[in-house]
Order: structure tokens, then C-alpha cells, then sequence
């Protein structure tokens, strides 16, 4: 995760401009310029505002039986839930799972059980406890989190192959998520490449497209 700051503590608690080139200065004031802007076509919201889930820690993807589309595991303190990735609709819920396996970090690859139509397999976790999301696909979108302004944090989407962004906001990067209300969890898409998730402590956010082709857009919402 790229950090841009302009001041660091010292050992003795006192505040000192941090040695940072002329080009990380100009990148850090570019990145705090930008405003929050949609993802462009094809990507859509899945809901018109983030769902909320109170003491989030982590969230994984995996396929629904069928095939056919996303679906989204969340842990947080409050259990397990899971969430169609298309409609945003909580199609399983966990109040109380196993104390020994209801957080990641019970297990060495950060996975927890599945739930409902996902009962008897895994999914692998992303956020508080480690892991991660997928921050690219396979036709040319790239995910990059930043923190010019530590410690919150903004999330780039692009189809320049990530920084240093030479072009324009808003024609091949946006800037679509500014995590200044609550602690960044976990960012990314998901392996199909057809859903683009941004989770924070306090509430899940999601769009969703057709399934990718399979080269690189030549243009955006190409």
C-alpha cells in the first residue's frame, strides 16, 4: 500500500518534514486534487450506497454453484454473512459461528466455512487479519491503494497500468472510494473479474459488470 506523506513523528514525539523528491510531491498533491468519481461503464453500483456491517474484519470471494455470478463472504464481529454480488442481497447469515473457526486467523491460508449454498467448502478471507484481493483482471483494470493524506485511504481505478497515472482523472483512472470515515479493510476484485469490491470497518461497497473479455480495454468502459 503506498504511503505519500509529508510528516513523520520522530523518537522524541516531535514532527519533521519527511525527505520526499519533487515527483513524490507532485504525485502526492495530483492524488489529494482528484475528487471521488463513479467507476466508468461497464462497471455499475450494486446498491446506490454501501451496505453497512458494523465491525467488518475481512471479506473473500467465491462462485455460486450455478456458476453464474459472485458472491461476497463477510466476517465481521456481529458473525458471517454472504451477499449475492450482483443484487447485493444477504442470501446467508451466521450469528454465532464456531468460536474455533469464526475468525481467519484460525487456520494457516485465512479461511473461514462456508455458508448457505456455499456449506461444506472455504473461503479465503482478505482485511484485518492479512490476505488480499485481486488488484487486477484479465482485461487490463488495475486496483491500486494509496494514502497521501495517512492515514486515510483512497482507492484508484485505472486501465493505465497504475501510477504514476500520466493522463487526465476521469478518462483512464478515477479515483472512486475515499476511506475517511472508516479503517480501510480490504480492496479488490474478484477472481472472475466481474465484481470490484471496497470494504472498510464499517460498511461493504460493490459494483458489478458482464463477465471481462479477455484482453485489454482499449479505451475506457470499452
Amino acid at each position: 500500500m503506498p504511503v505519500i506523506a509529508g510528516a513523520r513523528p520522530t523518537a522524541a514525539g516531535k514532527t519533521r518534514s519527511t525527505l520526499i523528491s519533487a515527483y513524490q510531491r507532485r504525485l502526492r498533491e495530483r492524488l489529494l486534487s482528484v475528487p471521488v468519481v463513479p467507476p466508468p461503464a461497464p462497471w455499475r453500483p450494486v446498491l446506490d450506497w454501501h451496505i453497512p456491517i458494523g465491525g467488518l474484519l475481512g471479506i473473500g470471494f467465491a462462485l455460486a454453484p450455478d456458476g453464474d455470478r459472485d458472491l461476497v463472504m463477510v466476517v465481521s464481529a456481529d458473525g458471517h454473512g454472504l451477499f449475492d454480488a450482483v443484487t447485493g442481497e444477504k442470501i446467508a447469515r451466521d450469528r454465532t459461528p464456531d468460536p474455533d473457526t469464526s475468525t481467519p486467523d484460525a487456520v494457516p491460508d485465512l479461511s473461514v466455512p462456508g455458508l448457505g449454498p456455499l456449506d461444506g467448502s472455504r473461503v479465503r478471507i482478505a482485511g484485518l487479519f492479512g490476505g488480499g484481493l485481486h488488484t487486477t483482471t484479465v482485461d487490463g483494470w488495475t486496483l491500486e491503494t494509496v494514502s497521501p493524506e495517512w492515514p486515510n485511504d483512497r482507492v484508484l481505478l485505472s486501465v493505465d497500468g497504475g501510477i504514476p497515472h500520466d493522463g487526465p482523472h476521469g478518462e483512464r483512472w478515477w479515483h472512486i472510494f475515499h476511506s475517511d470515515h472508516s479503517e480501510l479493510r480490504a480492496a479488490g476484485f474478484s477472481p472472475s473479474g466481474r465484481t470490484l469490491a471496497v470494504a472498510t470497518s464499517s460498511d461493504l461497497t460493490l459494483w458489478t459488470r458482464p463477465a471481462p473479455r479477455t484482453a485489454a480495454p482499449d479505451e475506457a468502459g470499452a
